[in-house]
């Protein structure tokens, strides 16, 4: 599902602020898997997230992200590639606080030309499976934490990607609410789902669905 050989990315190549984020990565990630990246700030951990997550190319080396090489796709279609393969649960989670949180799951799909009635068709199930039907019409901002890590996974999974991306998920919620998350991991997992998580928490990183840690120091990547 995921493939990276010897992938180094440079910000600013030829600069006087040029940045070697990451060196020489090679990884690959089955179907089914869910992998931790465990790293300091500025270790390259995000870079290679935005890798994965198909945010854009390596500057060499090799990226193959379900089957396509990124090197070889335009922007446009980087784009598109993107946004049929990757979902991303953010550390913020993003939703908009003016919006239902029917609206917040389906906008995802009003780029994607789909209509009115389906969006609200695919979001109205996605709630309804994480126990927030009765919940479709209240603001974001009128919900609890635990309630709005739901919507912000549901809205990860309205495209049905087959890779789940997490950028520290549990860094502001509480113990329960964290093994929670971890419990929806397990089930999207035996899905098939492939996921990826960004993350220092140890109750994500010692969780039992966790196959395997990748600790990402000076833009390298070892694997345990």
């Amino acid at each position: 599902m995921i493939k990276l050989s010897r992938v180094n990315k440079i910000y600013n190549q030829g600069r006087a602020n040029e940045v070697h984020a990451l060196h020489e990565v090679s990884l690959g990630i089955k179907k089914g898997e869910i992998v931790c990246l465990q790293g300091a700030s500025g270790s390259g951990k995000s870079t290679l997230l935005s890798i994965i997550g198909c945010v854009f190319g390596p500057t060499s080396g090799r990226a193959e992200i379900a089957g396509k090489a990124l090197s070889r796709l335009p922007d446009r279609f980087l784009t598109i590639h993107r946004r049929e393969t990757v979902g991303f649960i953010f550390q913020q989670f993003n939703l908009i606080s003016g919006l239902s949180l029917i609206d917040n799951v389906a906008l995802p799909l009003m780029p994607l030309g789909i209509s009115p009635m389906e969006r609200k068709r695919r979001a109205t199930a996605l709630l309804e499976r994480f126990n927030l039907g009765h919940r479709a019409l209240f603001r974001a901002d009128q919900v609890s934490g635990g309630e709005m890590q739901r919507v912000a996974i549901a809205r990860a999974l309205i495209n049905d990607q087959p890779i789940i991306l997490a950028d520290e998920p549990t860094a502001h919620l509480d113990t329960t609410l964290s093994r929670d998350f971890m419990t929806i991991m397990g089930e999207l997992k035996k899905n098939g789902k492939t996921i990826v998580l960004a993350s220092h928490d140890e109750l994500v990183s010692g969780d039992p669905v966790v196959d395997r840690i990748v600790s990402i120091r000076d833009g390298r990547a070892h694997v345990s």
